[in-house]
């Protein structure tokens, strides 16, 4: 068993405020069946929002750390994670993507499952013995541990880990401050966005918190926003950046450009700026001003440990993604948005979504562009071995564009692929 302790290994130097992670990590393939074990087998991960299934019946069929399963609303109105898989020979019991369906029918052999996964039917019954399934064997199997957050549904295949609400600790603010922004309830609007590209997953986790790329790689579209009459709100970029525990971060900043949840610009005329005044007051109405203030007006880069993104930003997206091999990720977007929302907020926060987080968009073919340049750089990490995310270490209150976030993150794998080395260094 390979030991991993050079590749994992961080540095940190308070007292010369230096935190590097080693560029080993990014292209070892020992790492990424590390991380498979100690991290994606270990936490809570995102399977996906109740409102994709608002109607009985309804269901979406999702990978999840390589496993495949059945998100369903069944029958009876209960929220399933079903293990995609017949009990009978393995095949995928539901191909669909999506849909509405009383029950489940595996084309191999026959078998018949209702939307709850129970074992409705199977052709030649009779050859089988009469308590065959009495003790549920043949049933579609639940999820290990499926839990639910504010209508964010999430899995673990670990049946020891903590409750969801445990795991995700501080992080529950900043969910909250999204889901408040609705009384109907927040909705996934349209389809899935679905793409990969050649880098680690790591880094696209860093690249989705990173407050300190955006002037310098996104400088296309905040040109674009400046360039186009009523684009832009007359506020500054700033804010700042906090570790939340177990590996979770966010930075919370206000940016000019139009949030339809409360940041009125020029370009959405005066009838806009009516509807958004009444958000506001309404906002106001169940929160107080200070709250209100904060959920209209402030954005979020959230990241939970390990690999889902709400960015709530002039849109807000939902992303999760993962490592396909050392050098290739798999990335799942969905637009959320407030279910209530009226035409004119819904159009433009779609346009938004398009215009700068979505795959065609201005800011992530940058993106990709950026992490594919710097997997290519990991060639040369013999002779430079270390990157680094050190900005603001040494500051009582880092900044939005500090990496106080990212710092965390890799705090919490570091600590969980450790664990994992040296049991299986112990048992070798």
């Amino acid at each position: 068993m390979k030991d991993l302790s050079q590749s994992i290994k961080l540095l940190v130097d308070p007292a010369r405020q230096l935190f590097k992670v080693p560029r080993a990590s990014f292209v070892d393939p020992d790492v990424v069946a590390a991380e498979r074990q100690a991290i994606f087998d270990r936490c809570w991960l995102y399977l996906g929002h109740a409102s994709e299934i608002a109607k009985p019946g309804q269901f979406v069929t999702r990978t999840v750390a390589g496993r495949r399963l059945i998100f369903n609303r069944d029958t009876d109105g209960r929220i399933n994670a079903l293990m995609n898989t017949c009990p009978h020979r393995g095949a995928t019991v539901c191909r669909e993507r999506s849909g509405v369906a009383k029950n489940f029918l595996c084309f191999y052999h026959g078998w018949v499952f209702h939307s709850t996964g129970k074992l409705r039917e199977q052709p030649g019954q009779a050859s089988y013995a009469p308590d065959f399934n009495a003790q549920g064997g043949a049933d579609l199997t639940p999820a290990p541990r499926h839990e639910e957050y504010r209508g964010f549904h999430f899995v673990s295949f670990d049946k020891d880990i903590v409750d969801l609400p445990t795991y995700l600790g501080q992080a529950r603010e900043y969910i909250d401050l999204v889901a408040d922004q609705s009384e109907a309830g927040m909705t996934i609007v349209g389809g899935t966005q679905e793409y990969s590209m050649r880098a680690n997953w790591k880094l696209l986790v860093e690249n989705s918190i990173d407050g300190y790329h955006a002037a310098t790689t996104h400088a296309t579209y905040l040109d674009y926003l400046k360039g186009t009459a009523g684009a832009l709100a007359a506020v500054g970029i700033e804010g700042a950046g906090r570790d939340l525990g177990n590996g979770h971060g966010v930075i919370e900043y206000s940016a000019p450009w139009g949030r339809p949840i409360g940041q009125w610009i020029p370009a959405w005329g005066e009838q806009g700026k009516a509807d958004i005044d009444k958000i506001i007051a309404r906002l106001t109405e169940r929160f107080g001003a200070e709250r209100a203030q904060r959920i209209a007006f402030k954005n979020r880069n959230l990241l939970i440990f390990p690999n889902l993104i709400i960015n709530d930003i002039m849109a807000i997206t939902v992303r999760t993604f993962y490592p396909l091999a050392p050098d290739h990720l798999h990335v799942n977007a969905w637009a959320l948005a407030p279910a209530e929302e009226g035409e004119w907020a819904r159009k433009s926060r779609l346009e938004s979504f398009l215009e700068f987080l979505g795959p065609g968009g201005f800011a992530t073919p940058d993106d990709v562009e950026a992490l594919q340049q710097c997997q290519a750089g990991f060639n040369n990490l013999q002779e430079v071995p270390w990157n680094d995310i050190s900005k603001g270490m040494g500051r009582p209150q880092p900044a939005a564009d500090d990496e106080i976030q990212m710092r965390a993150f890799w705090t919490e794998w570091h600590k969980r692929l450790s664990r994992l080395n040296e049991a299986q260094q112990k048992n070798y």
